[in-house]
């Protein structure tokens, strides 16, 4: 037992829903035929790149890439990856490497970026059902997370007319994430502008998370690095904007733990200052094997296959899907659904699916308050159905598993007794 007081930002911060999640998936009895389906994280389905891996091996070999590096990243990654992203959002964009900082992780991004924006009583506005990490770092900063509704018959976008309402005196920031985590939700380049100029009419931030947006057949997915026009001024991306971007979905190397913020140079100095006390440097070598002559352009080639392999899954899971479960969103990694099963919280069905079906995914629980009652009722919303959801990684099973998911989500009322509606 300890003998001193825990914070109270630790102590109201739920325990990580990942290892709580595959917890069940350990009572399950996998066999040959049966084996555990895990789609519970946002996890790449395929290796990373030999060509990347052949760059990582020489830059890891290296002696000076075991020294520490420059807080905000590699200069040549960083310059690199101001050009990648022109692939991205259009030649014309106005991105440069001053306005670039290379993480520790996407998570590393956020956490150092919330702290220059807000103080302990401050507010940011997620959208629910939110990411879990990014409602628990609030809560470990005691940032108050004021939630923004959003609404299954409407594809899960938030509203930015529901989300003014929210705004006061101690808001900060808006963070949205697109394609969203959980939901799958891809929020539309007009959709994005319109935050973007609510966000710059309030003179607050827009927080930007588009860790999956290497996956979306629409591109470019917003035009935010261009300036825009509001009816009170016209303004750069720079005076409000903060984008978060994750190496490890596009690059396949979640493990090597890479992230970057792109923003004003104004507040990058700041975020040094973060990062000092946080991570020192982001991990060298993997940021060095990316900043090899060319490289990028050769990963961007397999970054675009990947996104057609994910398209396929996508469509299989929709295709095999049994009849009752509803999906209400789906792109990135995520497809987001509801079981049949009236007055089953999914938090209960996901427990029963993992430790008796060997099929792992995360419910709607682990990506709220458990408050939420009240506000949904108040919404016209059914505490009830918002229960149901559940969200399931496509990205890192087959298409083989995720055709036996679905199967096994067939056996549900047979195997488990439960009726569906």
């Amino acid at each position: 037992m300890l003998c001193f007081r825990l914070s109270r930002g630790v102590l109201s911060t739920i325990s990580p829903p990942i290892p709580h999640a595959q917890s069940w998936g350990v009572a399950y009895k996998p066999t040959k035929a049966r084996p555990l389906l895990d789609m519970s994280q946002g996890a790449p389905g395929t290796p990373p790149s030999k060509v990347f891996l052949e760059a990582l091996s020489h830059s890891s070999s290296c002696p000076g890439s075991s020294g520490y590096g420059y807080a905000l990243g590699e200069s040549t990654l960083r310059s690199a990856f101001a050009e990648e992203m022109k692939t991205v959002y259009g030649r014309e964009i106005d991105v440069t490497q001053d306005d670039i900082a290379i993480t520790a992780g996407c998570n590393m991004a956020f956490v150092a970026t919330v702290m220059c924006l807000a103080d302990p009583g401050d507010e940011i506005i997620l959208p629910i059902p939110w990411y879990f990490n990014h409602q628990m770092t609030l809560d470990l900063l005691s940032i108050k997370t004021v939630s923004l509704y959003t609404h299954a018959n409407e594809g899960f976008l938030p509203s930015t007319s529901d989300c003014e309402k929210l705004i006061n005196s101690r808001t900060k920031a808006i963070a949205l994430v697109t394609p969203n985590n959980p939901t799958g939700a891809i929020y539309p380049p007009g959709l994005i502008s319109e935050f973007a100029e609510l966000a710059q009419k309030h003179k607050i931030a827009l927080v930007l998370d588009e860790t999956y947006r290497d996956f979306v057949d629409t591109m470019p997915p917003h035009t935010l690095f261009s300036a825009f026009q509001t009816e009170e001024s016209s303004s750069s991306w720079r005076s409000n904007i903060i984008h978060l971007f994750s190496f490890s979905k596009s690059y396949c190397f979640p493990g090597h733990r890479l992230g970057l913020i792109a923003a004003s140079p104004d507040l990058l100095k700041h975020v040094t200052t973060t990062l000092d006390c946080l991570q020192i440097c982001a991990p060298r070598p993997p940021q060095l094997a990316l900043a090899s002559p060319g490289l990028l352009s050769i990963l961007r080639q397999s970054i675009q296959a990947s996104a057609q392999t994910l398209k396929i899954r996508h469509s299989i899971f929709r295709t095999h899907l049994p009849p009752g479960w509803t999906i209400g969103s789906q792109g990135g990694y995520f497809a987001f659904v509801k079981h049949p099963f009236v007055g089953i919280p999914a938090i209960t069905l996901c427990q029963r699916l993992a430790e008796e079906l060997g099929v792992l995914g995360l419910p709607m629980q682990f990506f709220c308050d458990d408050s939420i009652g009240p506000d949904l009722e108040s919404l016209g919303q059914s505490k009830t159905d918002w229960e149901r959801w559940i969200r399931f990684s496509v990205a890192n099973v087959s298409d083989d598993m995720i055709k036996q998911v679905c199967g096994r989500l067939y056996e549900c009322e047979r195997h488990l007794g439960l009726k569906a509606e």
